[in-house]
């Protein structure tokens, strides 16, 4: 980049943003530093060349937010369903041998999803490493490493882990990652990279400064990791390592069942391209989007974006029409990824949310704004649904396999997830014919060595003692078994 002196580079990025209306970047050009000059000019100039099209892209988004779908056009989607008989159970049976297949043939990686803080837990730091373990407090990264050690170890091939941070949790993430010996993963099957930013907008379509020289920015949204895993190398790293398979999560949901066989198998036998886990809601206001057909196309609708007709439609048998919640389990095809990443002002368009964006006042100082002053905007990962030639849908249990970590306290807090945990553990170890003794309030199981009942049942444990390191138990002041 040119000096910040050079009157011809400052000049030529002015002009590209007053052309687009947005020349007000630079009202207080003249009052700032020389650092403050050149990070504003560095800021602008990454923005300039796109500028016409975020412009455009972010007045759809806003249009978007009160488009009411046509319903002539929407119809309930038929995922496949909790088996309910024995030739259901002989068809998951299959995709699970299937599965185990691509897996073993080291075909599959992890991608997480992990751009968010802990804030609204009053946690300070990644969401990642928020502590979570029910008797050790490991946090969710070690929870995660854990099932992707067990299930490297059972699949018999090196599994890699593509973490995805933003820009406010990526050296803390790193840092973490390095100070905890990558949690017993082979360094070179971690790959973190970070996904985008994206500016945002006041109410009158205009950039908001967060300060004189910075404009108000905010992780670009899941549907950056397309584009992401394409720009840092990650889809490369993956064909290099004869990968095609990418299973995809987001960090608060200590309940993911990684690399699930059964899953993978059903997208290998459709010929998927992407395929997603959904859940049956419990109530129609859940703020989860749900899975549709639109035009004929698997599309996810989000909560905030669905018409409440629609949202609470029930058929004659009093259940909810659009009932197929989306949890953010996803399996891609490598191929597809570099598809849509070099599609993706296309196919993943943005969304814009209202939100209290701090900015400057006419004094030119920072507050934080009280109530909405503007948009963020944000991309979906799930967006990329409709564009896939083959998709598949399969219906889980929440109880099994969905238990995220959104608020502090109450519903989809760490308290109700913990609780959750110690309740599948539990369930395990009965299914086990392992009697928990009484007293034990919290259980933990060792993810590497234990995942499953059949993980439990193979492992030939009598009890718990004998159990050893594999399962940590609590009665509330004292722990025992595994080391913590």
């Amino acid at each position: 980049m040119a000096a910040v002196s050079d009157p011809i580079d400052v000049d030529r990025v002015r002009q590209r943003f007053q052309a687009c209306h947005q020349g007000h970047v630079f009202e207080y050009w003249d009052t700032l530093t020389v650092s403050q000059q050149a990070a504003l000019l560095h800021q602008t100039s990454a923005l300039s060349e796109g500028l016409a099209d975020l412009v455009e892209g972010q007045r759809k988004a806003v249009a978007a937010l009160d488009a009411v779908p046509d319903a002539a056009e929407i119809s309930a989607p038929e995922p496949i369903r909790l088996p309910q008989g024995s030739e259901d159970e002989r068809r998951l049976a299959e995709a699970r041998e299937t599965g185990l297949g691509v897996l073993r043939d080291g075909r599959v990686a992890m991608c997480v999803v992990a751009g968010g803080q802990g804030t609204r837990l009053g946690f300070e730091g990644p969401k990642g490493a928020y502590p979570l373990g029910p008797v050790s407090d490991r946090c969710l990264f070690a929870l995660q490493a854990q099932k992707i050690r067990g299930l490297a170890r059972r699949a018999g091939c090196r599994i890699p882990w593509y973490v995805m941070t933003s820009a406010a949790t990526d050296a803390a993430t790193r840092a973490l990652f390095e100070e905890q010996g990558n949690f017993g993963l082979n360094p070179d099957d971690v790959f973190i990279f970070s996904q985008g930013m994206l500016p945002a907008w006041d109410f009158e379509d205009r950039l908001i400064l967060s300060e004189p020289h910075r404009i108000a920015e905010s992780p670009n949204g899941h549907g950056g990791a397309p584009l992401a895993l394409a720009v840092s190398g990650a889809l490369e790293d993956m064909e290099a390592r004869g990968i095609d398979r990418l299973f995809y999560y987001q960090v608060d949901n200590p309940l993911i069942r990684m690399g699930d066989a059964v899953f993978v198998g059903l997208h290998e036998e459709i010929g998927s391209e992407m395929s997603c886990k959904v859940i049956r809601k419990r109530e129609a206001a859940d703020k989860m989007g749900v899975v549709a057909e639109v035009r004929g196309r698997p599309t996810v609708i989000e909560y905030t974006e669905i018409p409440p007709d629609l949202r609470d439609l029930r058929g004659d048998d009093g259940e909810l029409v659009y009932w197929a919640g989306n949890i953010a389990i996803h399996l891609f095809n490598r191929d597809f990824l570099r598809r849509i990443a070099a599609e993706s002002e296309r196919c993943l368009p943005f969304h814009a949310s209202p939100k209290a964006i701090e900015s400057v006042d006419s004094d030119a100082k920072n507050r934080a704004s009280v109530g909405p002053n503007g948009y963020k905007l944000e991309r979906f990962v799930f967006d990329a649904l409709p564009w896939a030639e083959r998709t598949c849908l399969m219906e889980v249990r929440a109880e099994e396999e969905f238990s995220p970590i959104k608020n502090a306290e109450g519903k989809d807090s760490p308290e109700s997830s913990r609780a959750q945990l110690v309740a599948r553990y539990r369930s395990w170890l009965g299914q086990a014919g392992i009697e928990v003794p009484p007293g034990v309030e919290a259980i933990e199981v060792d993810h590497s060595v234990i995942d499953s009942p059949a993980d439990v049942m193979e492992s030939g444990f009598s009890d718990l003692a004998d159990a050893g390191k594999a399962i940590l138990v609590s009665t509330g002041s004292t722990g025992t078994g595994m080391d913590a």
